[in-house]
């Protein structure tokens, strides 16, 4: 858990000014995200949901493999969408806030996870839509993110997200009438993927500074990092 941070490319952010220019970023990207989804379930709605059965994801189906990244957008119904929305924006957030870019190439692992999973193994001439499948991809990768970036304060929020949320996970198994649980699965499966080869891979060098420690006489003390994390809240 270093302070020593380097915001390049998408990486987590370095200082506290950085995550909260980032976290903005990524509040105005969701916001974009649901103002999209909600644009598109207009359309559709207004079409009498032909977009939704002209560009599902249907198992076995050729022509509508290349669908899995356009069926996150479209909805069966105005309930439909609207059960989706909120997890939607919270857990997108919490899953861009530390960086849009790495969020950009996670939300495509997600869609690619989450509709092939769909198309290999849902039985039956079943169309799927709905960006339950981004849901469970980001609710995944925010659960276990903080390990994989050995990064304190997104690990308590991965532990409080599992804690609160994890009844999420009764529909991401066989057995909920008219769910595709498959399309659970297959993004809860991309979100953990995501985390890992998405992980933090830069070296710890220490905290504070600019300078790297020398690796003999100034080793980093291991909860260095930890106190910085709490500095940076207001918390010490």
């Amino acid at each position: 858990m270093g302070g020593e941070n380097v915001n390049r490319a998408g990486t987590a952010p370095a200082s506290p000014e950085e995550m909260i220019a980032e976290a903005r970023k990524a509040f105005f990207v969701m916001f974009a995200l649901l103002a999209v989804v909600w644009l598109v379930q207009l359309a559709n709605f207004a079409d009498h949901y032909a977009l939704s059965r002209d560009y599902a994801v249907v198992s076995g189906d050729p022509g509508t493999l290349p669908d899995v990244l356009v069926a996150p957008l479209l909805h069966w119904s105005w309930a439909h969408i609207e059960s989706n929305s909120g997890p939607l924006f919270v857990f997108g957030f919490l899953a861009a806030y530390r960086g849009v870019l790495r969020f950009l190439a996670l939300t495509l692992l997600i869609a690619v996870s989450s509709g092939v999973v769909v198309w290999f193994f849902e039985k039956g001439d079943v169309a799927t839509v709905g960006a339950s499948g981004l849901i469970f991809g980001y609710f995944g990768y925010v659960v276990v993110r903080g390990l994989f970036d050995r990064h304190l304060i997104d690990t308590l929020i991965g532990i409080v997200m599992g804690a609160s949320f994890a009844y999420l996970l009764t529909v991401a198994v066989p057995g909920t009438p008219g769910v595709s649980w498959l399309g659970h699965l297959g993004g809860l499966l991309g979100g953990l993927l995501g985390a890992w080869l998405l992980r933090d891979r830069r070296p710890r060098t220490g905290t504070g500074g600019g300078t790297p420690r020398a690796v003999t006489g100034d080793a980093p003390q291991p909860r260095s990092g930890l106190y910085k994390e709490l500095g940076d809240l207001g918390l010490l």
